[in-house]
Parts: C-alpha cells; structure tokens; sequence
C-alpha cells in the first residue's frame, strides 16, 4: 500500500506520470516503459506508472498515490491532453492545464481561450474557483513521437525550472525513482467536464435524464454519478453551450477533447465536426435523437427534441453568422 505524504514536501523533484492504454499492444507497452525508463535516469525526476487515466476507480490506489504528488506534474496518456487534466481534475489532482508540446518554441502554452470575442465578458467556473498555482503538463501519447522526443521534452521542462538537488527530493512513496502501481480497471464511459471553459449554466443537468449530473455544496455543477453514464452515448456534449462537455474515448476529436484548430473548431453547429450522421441533422436534433435511443434501451418512453431543445435550435439559428459560417454554407452548395 502506497502511503500518503507526512509534513512538508519538497517541489524540486518533478514527477512525470505514465499512464498505460488500455489494451495490451505490445508497441504500446514497450513505449510506455521505454519513456518511464529513460525518465526515471533523469536528476530530479520521478516516474509513476498507472493503468488508463480514464479508468481509474474512485477511492482506489492509483488516484490516493496520484493525490499524494506535490509540485508540477508531466502526465503521458493515451487521450488529448485537455481531456487527461480535466479526469485528474475531476479527482481532486488540480493545478493548471499546460500542453506538452513538441516544439520548445511553446513551452509554456496555456489552455487556449475557448470563447469567441463576443462572450469574453462570461466567467467560467475555474475563474469563480481557482486552481491551485501547480503546473500539469499533460501530454498525448498517440502523437506517435519516438521516446527521444518525449524524453527530450522532460528534460527540456526540468532543466528549465531550475530545480536544484535538495535532499528531500523523494516521491512519497517507499521504492525509489520508478514506482508503478498495479491495479485492475475495467473501461468506463462517463463526462469529464473542462472547467476552464464551463459558465455553469446546468443545461447539462437538464438534459440528461439518467442522473449522471449533480450539484456540489456551492452549486457548481459535477458528474455526480459517472457510472449511470449510457455507454457510447456522448448527447450532452452535443448541446452544451460552451463545448465544456469531453467524452475522452469518443471517436471524433471535439467531443474527446482535442484543441485542434482552435476554439471555432468547437462550434455547436458544425454537426459533422462532431460526429453527426449525414443527412442535415444537427447537433441539437443528433443529441435529441442519441438520448431517446438510450432512454428506448432502458425500456423509458423517447422524448425527443423537448422545448428546452426547441429553444436551443432556435437561439442558433437565430445567431447571425460569422465568416466560418459562411465558408462552410459555401461548401454545402457545392455538393462534395
């Protein structure tokens, strides 16, 4: 059992966190290791390896062992780096989201800002809550990048701290530099919501009619209830107002938390950006129609696009376009 940390701790000593995917691909696993490895030869670095970040059952070792780590983290998963900050957020592992990126030109990259000029003046629930001043860089392991890259960016990250060896520098764990926690895991489904860009305006809550949703004791909305989550269904991300809702394990990249293309890419009404049928449904109707077809598998009446929803279609389409609307209604006309 990996024992929490006593009395003051020292954050010279970085940590970096090698999550496993969840197969068993052996190029996988001989990344993984590979990286860990060649970190833990690092001066001032410790390694910790746990199974999937997204799997991880709440109150077991891998989480109290990931909540025992103090200072700045570098966290090496198999989902977007958005999306791994916002699960150990979830979790209490809290600090500010840094990507890790390839190209040291951006080392110190901040989330992006997601909202559009227009709404700048909308405080998010990260603004109202603060996380603690620790930085968690968190980087993507499908990037395909060798070991070397990854490695090189450790060593880029801690030699540009300026740590200096203190004699205290030690994980709080017994075991040395490289410590990996064995535990068993089963894949789960349920939201992970990105703080830093959530207004708390509970239309998830409403929305969702399997109770997946609550509110803490300062009325901030949380997934209260992650494991009553319809598996494969990810119809509250669709109509959430900000984009804040994340699937890690979906198949389109918006919805599992990639920033790619910025934040327009993450406009509600490009429906096919986030993995809508074709044949002109959008989002809204896309989200109406995923949630009748759980609520049909749990032998409960369908509901479809309820006034709540109706008032949502009818709010976008009421929105004046922008130029990435325009572009896009132009590639429609063109019939591809």
């Amino acid at each position: 059992m990996i024992s929490p940390p006593q009395g003051e701790h020292s954050t010279s000593t970085w940590t970096v966190v090698v999550s496993r995917g969840q197969s068993r691909n052996p190029a996988k696993r001989a990344l993984e290791q590979a990286i860990a490895d060649a970190a833990a030869e690092l001066d001032h670095v410790n390694v910790v390896i746990v199974p999937h970040l997204y799997d991880l059952p709440k109150g077991g070792e891998s989480l109290q062992t990931l909540a025992g780590l103090e200072g700045d983290l570098i966290v090496l998963s198999w989902i977007f780096p958005r999306a791994a900050h916002w699960v150990l957020d979830r979790n209490g592992i809290r600090g500010q989201f840094m990507a890790l990126q390839e190209d040291s030109g951006d080392e110190e990259e901040e989330d992006a800002d997601p909202q559009p000029a227009a709404e700048r003046d909308v405080q998010r629930v990260s603004e109202m809550f603060p996380r603690p001043e620790r930085d968690i860089h968190c980087g993507n392991l499908r990037d395909e990048a060798g070991v070397d890259t990854y490695v090189q960016r450790i060593r880029e990250l801690v030699e540009g701290s300026g740590t200096e060896s203190s004699p205290t520098d030690s994980l709080p764990i017994v075991g040395g530099k490289l410590v990996q926690v064995e535990e068993s895991t089963s894949r789960r489904w349920y939201p992970v919501i990105d703080f830093n860009r959530c207004t708390n305006c509970m239309e998830c809550i409403d929305f969702c009619l399997f109770g997946v949703y609550g509110v803490d004791g300062a009325e901030t909305i949380l997934v209260e209830q992650p494991d009553n989550c319809r598996k494969g269904c990810p119809a509250c991300s669709r109509v959430c107002p900000e984009n804040a809702i994340i699937f890690p394990q979906h198949k389109a990249p918006a919805i599992a938390g990639s920033d790619t293309g910025g934040s327009e890419g993450f406009k509600i009404d490009l429906s096919k950006l986030f993995g809508a049928p074709e044949g002109g449904d959008d989002a809204i109707a896309t989200a109406a129609r995923e949630r009748d077809e759980q609520l049909l598998l749990a032998g409960r009446d369908a509901v479809g696009i309820d006034e709540q929803l109706q008032r949502r279609q009818s709010d976008l389409n009421a929105q004046p376009k922008d130029d990435l609307d325009a572009l896009i209604d132009s590639l429609d006309e063109l019939d591809l």
